[in-house]
């Protein structure tokens, strides 16, 4: 399971390069919430993750969706800022 890591306001993730793979939960200006993110399945193969504010209307779900995309992927922390 990925950890959760709150990043402060205006914070960054950190650059993990191309080879990590990595994922995010961010806030939008309207309150919502939309996730980001890239990995490679057990073939090799890039696989990117992308949501949208209409799908991820509160912190809760997108973090809910970004969770079961991190186990399936294998990516170790998703990095949440909850300010925009």
């Amino acid at each position: 399971m990925a950890d959760v890591v709150y990043l402060a306001p205006g914070e960054e993730m950190p650059d993990v390069g191309d080879d990590a793979p990595w994922l995010t939960v961010e806030a939008a200006h309207n309150g919502l919430f939309y996730g980001s993110g890239a990995s490679w399945k057990a073939g090799g193969e890039w696989v990117g993750y992308a949501s949208l504010c209409e799908d991820d209307v509160s912190l809760d779900l997108a973090l809910a969706a970004a969770k079961v995309w991190a186990e399936k992927y294998e990516v170790p922390i998703i990095w949440v800022q909850l300010k925009p």
